[in-house]
């Protein structure tokens, strides 16, 4: 039996998901590299990874997966690393930069201008810094570690996912694990996959583990200790409860009626050894 591949997500928000992989023996039973969110989708739809932490957005677009049950990272609140940055009123907006490391915050910013904020907006996919995006555009949309340390004082901001649960009243989930389902027939029968990721999030979420994450990430993101665990215990939640479901399949039904997501498939879990069909 081959070792199975995971790529993850270099940001701060996905180091307690890791911590079992980084820190403990789950380590040693996968295959490990980091990307980008989109990076990590595409390795998935091409075989080069097994098991990816993948935008929601990527489930729409890559056939044949299961999703690992329990884990997410979604967020009931301000959520503060994913924003829409703009040097003119959102009433003014022509065009947006859309970050090209996302796939599920481009698609929840067409879903909320086309629903809520005013259609006809210009969407254009750019590298994300934030100088050139609003030198060529009215906003830009930046995720992960690069939206944390804007400076919101110098810009007017939209936080997509307080803007989303203004007008749904859901959480919304912005990323999850999940394995081709190829890949699951050829694991060891016995690597109870869903226990060991679920395992991971849990002893990364504990007090001890959420201090050794701030004081090693708060340098690199430029935010304080206190910040960085405000963030990761406050502002991210990393359950796929039934909230969760319900705000996810809410986002795949607007995605698909604004054209921004071909229709999702019904999301199928991995319990174990078992797949789980969650149907709408």
């Amino acid at each position: 039996m081959r070792l199975l591949r995971i790529s993850a997500i270099s940001y701060l928000n996905t180091a307690p998901l890791m911590w079992d992989f980084e820190h403990a023996k789950a380590g040693t039973q996968f295959e490990i590299s980091y990307t980008l969110p989109s990076a990590c989708a595409r390795a998935l739809a091409e075989g080069t990874a097994d098991i990816g932490i993948i935008p929601a957005a990527a489930y729409a677009q890559i056939p044949g997966l299961q999703v690992l049950p329990e884990i997410a990272i979604a967020s009931r609140r301000a959520v503060q690393s994913i924003l829409l940055v703009s040097k003119v009123p959102i009433t003014q907006v022509h065009t947006v930069a859309l970050d090209t490391s996302s796939m599920t915050s481009a698609a929840l910013t067409r879903i909320l201008f086309e629903k809520w904020l005013g259609g006809g907006r210009g969407f254009f996919p750019m590298e994300p810094n934030v100088e050139k995006m609003l030198a060529e555009h009215d906003a830009g949309l930046l995720i992960g570690d690069p939206a944390l340390r804007i400076d919101r004082s110098r810009y007017q901001t939209l936080d997509l996912a307080e803007e989303w649960i203004r007008y749904t009243g859901k959480p919304f989930v912005f990323a999850f694990w999940a394995i081709r389902g190829a890949a699951l027939r050829e694991a060891d029968p016995l690597l109870d996959v869903a226990a060991i990721f679920r395992d991971s999030r849990d002893h990364g979420l504990e007090p001890s583990s959420v201090n050794q994450i701030a004081r090693e990430w708060a340098p690199r993101v430029g935010l304080s200790e206190p910040d960085v665990r405000a963030y990761l215990t406050e502002n991210i939640y990393y359950q796929l409860d039934a909230d969760c479901l319900e705000g996810l399949q809410l986002f795949y039904r607007y995605a698909a009626e604004t054209g921004a997501l071909p229709a999702a498939p019904e999301l199928r879990f991995v319990e174990a050894t078992r797949e789980v069909v969650f149907r709408r």
